[in-house]
């Protein structure tokens, strides 16, 4: 008698717990992008401190302070760009890798993200201002 309602329990528990932990993220920017733009699109919020290198020059990044969905970067010249991402608090995939930014428009990537709570004792030493490139912007966006 018992097994009789637990089949059905299980269905309900698994279609209530998959509706509640998806959530939709789009694939394609929503408009277009200008060239020159990426948009880097973060499955979860990103709260900071995050660190942006392009080409192997630290950019600064303008943070949000109740945690960011997209990373915004203007100015970028069409070519192959490399990109470095790294948070004390946050794991990024992927974390590098190559823009190829074409004349006509701009790029769209997803990049899932992953919280990391590490325990460390004691606070780190600052890092120097980031040197930034000319003409190049990058902003934590809702």
């Amino acid at each position: 008698m018992k097994s009789r309602f637990a089949i059905p329990a299980m269905v309900l528990l698994l279609g209530a717990g998959a509706a509640l932990g998806c959530r939709k993220i789009p694939l394609t920017s929503p408009t277009p992008l200008p060239s020159g733009t990426v948009v880097l699109r973060f499955t979860r919020k990103v709260h900071g401190p995050f660190e942006l290198s392009l080409d192997g020059t630290r950019i600064p990044v303008a943070q949000y302070p109740k945690g960011a969905r997209s990373l915004l970067i203007k100015g970028l010249a069409p070519g192959k760009h490399r990109f470095f991402l790294s948070s004390a608090r946050e794991i990024f995939s992927p974390d590098l890798g190559e823009l190829d930014m074409t004349g006509t428009k701009g790029l769209y990537q997803i990049v899932l993200t992953q919280t990391f709570d590490a325990v460390l004792y004691g606070k780190p030493d600052p890092l120097p201002p980031a040197e930034g490139l000319p003409g190049v912007s990058a902003a934590l966006v809702k």
